[in-house]
Formats: C-alpha cells, structure tokens, sequence
C-alpha cells in the first residue's frame, strides 16, 4: 500500500498559498529526451505530479529538447509511456523548450540591449581557463566590452548560420568574480549545425539549459520548479535569468536529494555506455534501472509508486538498498500475484503405484493471500518433474526433502516415498521411482501422519517447456564506481547477472498467459512474461525478484 508522507516542500508549498503567493499549484516533469527514464527520474515523477493531484493543480511535461545532436523521437516516445505506465496523466499539458525558440531568441536579445549578455570568440578550453576556480576569482574575456550594437549584429549572424561550431557563444554578464562559479559570465547560446525533430533545420543555434529552463518554467506559469540537489548553485542563476529578463512570472526552485541506489548507476550517459557497447540487450534489458526495463522485469507501478513514497523527500543525498526497492515489490506481488508451478531443473519422478492410464486433477489454490483468486485444476499422473535439488542419493541431517526410504508431500498431491533411482554412466540422476499414499490426498494425511518436507512438481504428459531468464544485479559492487585506479565502473560488471534456462517445465496456462503476466512460481520466486519475446510457442519468462526478502529480515 502506498504511504503519504509529509516533506519540507509540502511545507513551502503550504506556506505559499497561505501568503497568497501560489493560487493554483503547477509543477513540472522536464526531462531531456536524450535516453530512457530510469528509477531515479520515477522519484522525480512521483513527486512533481503527486503534488500536483494533492494540491488539485497541474504538472506539465515538457521535454527539454534543446540538444538535437542527443536527442530522439525514440526517446519521446518511451518517457510518454513510462509517465503514463507510473499511473500519471499530462493532460492538455505537454510543452516541448523548442516551442519557445523564438521567444528565447527574443529575451536573449533583450539582455544583449539591456548590456547584460555578449558574444564571445573565446574557445572552449579557453572559457574553462578564464572562468578560474573555487579558489580563484576567474578573469574577464576580451569580447566582453564589445558594444550592443556589435553583440547584435554578430548574434543574429549567429543566428543565420555565419559561422562554425564552437566560433562564437552568447554569454550572459554577471560577475567573473562571483563566488558562484555558475554565475561567471555563463554560456546561454551555443551554434550546433544538428537537424532538430521538431524544427528540422530551421535554428542553428540553441539556448543552454540554466537559460531555457527557468524562461520555459515562467512562460508557462510553474510555480514551484523542483529539481535535485545538482542545480542548488544554478539557482541564482535561474533567479538572476527571470530578473534580467523583468520576467512577470517568477516560479520557485526547490531542491531535493535525487535517488541514489546501490548497486546500480543511473547516469544517463554510462546507461547509454552499456547499451552501445552491448554490454545489455538494450534500454529495457531488465537488468537496467530503467523504467522500461524494471516493467519488462516485471515490476508493477503500484511498487514504485510505494517506493518512491517511503524513502521520502530529503535535503540531503544518500543511498538507498536496491533491497529496499525488491521489499516494496514482494508487498505488492504477494497480494496480487497468483501461484503457479514451474520446475527449474527437472528430474523424473515415476509413481510405481499409478497406472499410467490413469490421471487425476487435484485443486490448488491460486493465492492464498486473496479469497477472490479461487482455485485451479492441476493433474497428477504416473510420471511427474520435480526439482533436481529436491532429491539427494543420501540425506544429511535436518534434510527434509525427497531421498531413498524418506517420505515427502507433494503439493497439493499426496504423500510419497522413494523407493529407488537411477543415474547415468557419470552418475547423474535420471529417474525417481516413488510409491503415493492414495489416503493423503490434498496433501494431508488421515491418519494425522505429518512429514516436514513439501516440494513442488509437474506431470510429465502436461508440462509445457520454457525458456527461464534468471536476473542478478548489473554490478558486483554496491559502489560500481569503485574500482582499481585508472579503471571503469564497467570493471564492476557482474558476470553472472544473467542465467539462461532452457529445459524449464511450466503448467500449460502459463505459456498461453499474456505477455507481461506475473506470477509467483512456487517456492521459486516472482516471474513475468517476457512483454517481447513471450509466445505461446515459445514461452519465456524472467525472474522477477526471489523469494528471500533481505531488506525485511534485516529491519524487523
């Protein structure tokens, strides 16, 4: 169940509309369509709309699209779906940055006639060189007295494509000797000859993000511009934007820790590193933290929604345990999720006593956890599957499972006893020979003879086959980016986050199940329907999580 939480932006928001400040509340999602949403950008969704439906406001999604050389339609289109998938709708309310290039343009040339912006021929190594350090001031350019009229002149050439890349930047006249390096002299217009999705080849010169984020936020009447703790020292800038430009409208900015998650990185450009590379099967391999590929794994909306609610807001970064995130999954799973069979590793079983013309259909229940789920036919026949690891040849101490002379339930079935096997010339198991109780039916005894062991199986003649994708975590260490000098947090790849398993036995509906249907194997774990490669021909399903819950077990 998803759980509210107050936060210290509800507490300025609060304070806000008391003061007569904000009326209507308005928030936004802005993010560059230059990749997939991952984990992270969900706490900020979450957020941004939760506050707008808690305070009956909007939140608008605007795509900052002011890169084209990164950007993709691809990438538009997968932020829609992992918005709308998260249980949040935009609405009428959807803005691209590049539906205010004109009036960027404009305000840009507004600071040009007020003196408060200039171009400038320096190169880029040359503008790091001047812009100093922390510990130093930096120094002033040698374009920087150029006059209005110059700066005009040479901004609309700009404009019309009159030079080359990297030639000449508009850059805004603050103080090069602020203690705020953001705040020295910084870059808000770039030349980039790059075919834009939207406007084609119509700019060839593009605002930087500090310029168009806060205009774009006042343009359409944000009141409340929540970002992460990254943009703290951007926000005098953004204030000293909406000032310069005598902007009507000045949206709040509000930072929050953005979602640290160990074992996990959640740069964009290192998620984009492993995808090129072919490290994954692409953005939504269900090894990736992104959206797309946590739903591919099998992750519900409800869950992350959970999730980003109980870790909180906060002013200060920290990491969250991925087993955090696995814990809010189960809750959700194992109230929804109905129980199915499947045999990892299967190993014949043949029941001495069972004719092989004859076949049985037991009940079983669908989900213990919920009444409304009912119950299932499964048969039992002569020849079964259990799990190879159910069996031993010799049982050790405190071994309650399936060995010669030992008696175990089989679920939902009846009682059975080993009473020999057979292995191949290396010595593996090939077959289980087993005599059934018919008294036990159901799984229980008449006699109230109890046995401690309860393992799971499949007949032979209903089984179906299945490919099973078994999912560990991307990274061996829960700092990926600790590795030795001069290494790589690909160093921290694990090379066993995928398991393959070919000869998998499953009950017949589930191969007939939809793609994207999650269920609970039992004793397993949770499993989902590949949502691409899932047919019934061919079902493939991927573990969703186990059953093992750390994160709970460590915090009861």
């Amino acid at each position: 169940m998803e759980k509210t939480t107050s936060n210290f932006i509800e507490e300025i928001i609060n304070e806000d509309i008391r003061s007569g400040k904000a009326n209507t509340v308005v928030t936004r999602f802005p993010p560059e369509p230059n990749g997939y949403l991952h984990i992270g950008h969900a706490k900020s969704i979450c957020l941004n709309f939760g506050l707008a439906r808690k305070y009956n406001g909007r939140c608008h999604l605007r795509f900052d699209d002011t890169n084209p050389s990164k950007e993709e339609t691809e990438y538009i289109d997968s932020i829609k779906e992992d918005v709308k998938w998260l249980g949040f709708d935009w609405g009428e309310h959807i803005y691209y940055a590049s539906n205010y290039f004109e009036q960027l343009f404009e305000f840009a040339i507004d600071l040009i006639k007020a003196g408060k912006a200039y171009v400038c021929d320096l190169s880029a190594d040359e503008t790091r060189q001047y812009r100093g350090t922390l510990k130093e001031s930096g120094k002033e350019s040698p374009f920087r007295s150029r006059s209005i009229e110059e700066n005009l002149e040479l901004f609309k050439a700009m404009r019309e494509g009159k030079f080359k890349e990297g030639e000449k930047v508009l850059r805004a006249k603050i103080d090069m000797k602020s203690g705020n390096i953001c705040m020295r002299d910084p870059i808000i217009y770039r030349i980039q000859y790059s075919n834009h999705h939207r406007t084609g080849d119509t700019w060839c010169i593009y605002p930087m993000y500090d310029f168009t984020h806060c205009l774009s936020d006042a343009i359409e009447g944000v009141t409340h511009s929540i970002c992460t703790l990254e943009f703290k020292n951007n926000r005098e800038l953004y204030d000293w934007v909406l000032e310069a430009v005598n902007s009507k409208n000045r949206p709040k900015q509000i930072e929050f820790a953005r979602l640290n998650l160990n074992y996990t990185v959640m740069s964009k450009r290192n998620l984009l590193q492993l995808v090129k590379e072919n490290l994954v099967s692409g953005w939504d391999d269900p090894r990736m933290p992104t959206i797309s590929g946590l739903r591919r794994r099998g992750f519900t909306p409800e869950s992350i929604r959970d999730f980003t609610s109980r870790i909180g807001v906060a002013k200060s970064d920290n990491i969250v345990d991925i087993a955090f995130l696995e814990h809010c999954l189960r809750e959700d799973l194992n109230k929804r999720s109905n129980r199915a069979i499947a045999v990892l590793n299967p190993v014949k079983v043949i029941i001495e006593n069972f004719s092989d013309d004859e076949e049985l259909w037991l009940e079983a229940t669908n989900n213990p956890e919920d009444e409304a789920s009912g119950k299932r036919k499964i048969p039992f026949t002569r020849e079964l599957y259990i799990e190879r690891d159910d069996f031993k040849t010799e049982a050790p101490k405190k071994y309650f499972r399936l060995a010669p002379g030992k008696e175990v339930r089989l679920k939902f079935a009846f009682y059975v006893t080993c009473t020999s096997f057979e292995t191949d010339n290396d010595g593996n198991i090939i077959e289980i020979r087993c005599t059934y109780d018919p008294a036990t039916k159901g799984g229980w005894s008449e006699d109230g003879r109890k046995v401690k062991g309860t393992i799971h199986w499949l007949s032979a003649r209903h089984a179906k086959k299945a490919e099973v994708r078994l999912y560990d975590r991307l990274f061996t260490e829960p700092n990926p980016y600790t590795s030795e000098e001069g290494g790589s947090f690909l160093d921290n790849l694990n090379p066993d986050s995928l398991t393959v398993l070919k000869d998998v036995l499953i009950e017949e509906s589930l191969a007939n199940a939809d793609p994207g249907y999650i269920c609970q194997f039992e004793r397993t774990g949770y499993f989902c329907s590949d949502i691409k490669d899932h047919t019934p021909e061919n079902p493939v399903y991927n573990r969703t999580v186990a059953l093992r819950d750390s994160w709970a077990k460590l915090n009861k």
